[in-house]
């Protein structure tokens, strides 16, 4: 999604921690004990939520990026979900930095096919369209512009896009981001009469990369493309 992920190495390893990470994520690994001493009494049923279950998500608001962070800044926010994303034992699974990372993501979780990104824009745009009034009161441009922005592919998806994607398919959107005083955020549907009890997990490396998240260890593996040879 930009030359910052392409910097970093392709591992998101807790190795990478700095003091400043030690200390962001102290309260983090205080609550993992917590929740490891409890596990044994949580429902199996493969639920990420169950390993947040007691982090409180701060209400969300739909916005678009106002600022990318500067290289040093987004270099910590990395290490800062690398060590968060360790803590909780979960892995991701990382999407292209072509810009279109936040479809990718969302696809993954939906059809277990991060190349669908385009029909998942599609949809969204699909959404923005229809709905317009629920949406262009967070959008600081004209909103036609938006939406011609918004539909070319590798333009940056935001906050407005999530809640419509959230909205479209009827699904809880469940972000474990890189913010220093915001560990995980819920997105919930609105103004579906029936939603899907489903969840999309992704994890959001803060206004710069989103990457679709499972527990450690149920990354889907890619079969490997098959060869052709001439004889």
């Amino acid at each position: 999604m930009t030359e910052l992920f392409n910097y970093v190495s392709a591992s998101s390893s807790p190795t990478l921690k700095t003091s400043s990470t030690y200390q962001d994520t102290e309260n983090d690994h205080i609550i993992a004990k917590i929740l490891a001493e409890e596990e044994n009494n949580l429902p199996t049923d493969g639920n990420l939520g169950a390993r947040l279950y007691k982090l409180g998500s701060i209400p969300h608001t739909p916005r678009v990026i106002y600022q990318i962070p500067d290289f040093n800044d987004a270099m910590l926010d990395h290490e800062r979900l690398a060590a968060r994303l360790a803590t909780y034992g979960l892995s991701e699974h990382r999407m292209e930095g072509d810009g279109n990372c936040q479809f990718r993501a969302l696809s993954d979780q939906l059809f277990h096919n991060p190349e669908d990104h385009k029909h998942v824009r599609k949809q969204v745009i699909k959404q923005l369209k229809r709905f317009r009034k629920l949406y262009e009161g967070y959008v600081p441009m004209k909103y036609k512009c938006y939406l011609k922005k918004m539909k070319r592919s590798g333009e940056w998806g935001d906050h407005v896009t999530l809640q419509a994607a959230a909205d479209r398919f009827g699904v809880k959107i469940c972000l474990v981001t890189s913010f220093r005083d915001t560990c995980y955020i819920e997105i919930l549907p609105k103004n579906i009469h029936h939603p899907s009890s489903r969840e999309l997990w992704l994890s959001f490396w803060s206004e710069v990369h989103y990457n679709s998240l499972y527990t450690r260890g149920d990354i889907p593996v890619k079969a490997p493309k098959k060869k052709h040879w001439l004889f």
